[in-house]
Order: C-alpha cells, then structure tokens, then sequence
C-alpha cells in the first residue's frame, strides 16, 4: 500500500502511515493550532524506515493541507522549514512578515 499522509489532531500531529495494510505509523509532524496559523514544532521518521523519502512525504502531505484549510504556517521544525526552503513554491504558507525570522 502506498503511503498515506493524515491528520491525527487529537494528537496534534500529522501522521504518514504505510505496510501492507496502512496502518504501520512509520512518522510524525507536531503541531500546534491556533487562530488560523499551524505551528510546526517537530518532526520525526521511525529510522525502520529512514531513508524511503517519507519524509518529505509527510511534510508535503501536511502543507498541501495547511493550504486547503487556509492555515498560515509557522515552521518552528528544522526539517519543515528545511524542507520549504528546498521547495519555495510552499513559502507562500509563512507569513511574509515572518519569513525572515524562519530563514525563508
């Protein structure tokens, strides 16, 4: 089965399942929600499965609905703000006046 990227906000955190069946956690994405902005503030790769592109996967999966839900993003994650530096096109999501503070 292929990777899936979903949104656990009872957890506060975006998940990207795998395995046969789909349901194999292989990784996460902290956040924190409030007021219309997301604030990333860790992500992680279960190292079983390191090195397959998860992710960035998963930061892909958790942006491209940051984006549909109309969130501003605040990358406090290293490899989410890694990852959008890597990907401009994402920049948009952080608020301009804050871009700099994130590097972008």
């Amino acid at each position: 089965m292929e990777p899936r990227v979903t949104d656990r906000p009872e957890k506060s955190r975006y998940e990207i399942l795998t395995g046969d069946d789909g349901t194999e956690t292989a990784g996460f994405a902290e956040y924190h929600l409030s007021e219309g902005e997301i604030a990333f503030i860790h992500t992680e790769i279960d190292p079983r499965f390191g090195g397959r592109g998860l992710g960035g996967l998963l930061a892909r999966g958790a942006l491209d609905d940051a984006r549909v839900r109309g969130l501003r993003v605040l990358p406090y994650c290293p490899f989410i703000r890694g990852w959008i530096g890597k990907h401009p096109e994402y920049a948009d999501l952080v608020p301009e006046g804050r871009r700099a503070r994130f590097g972008l």
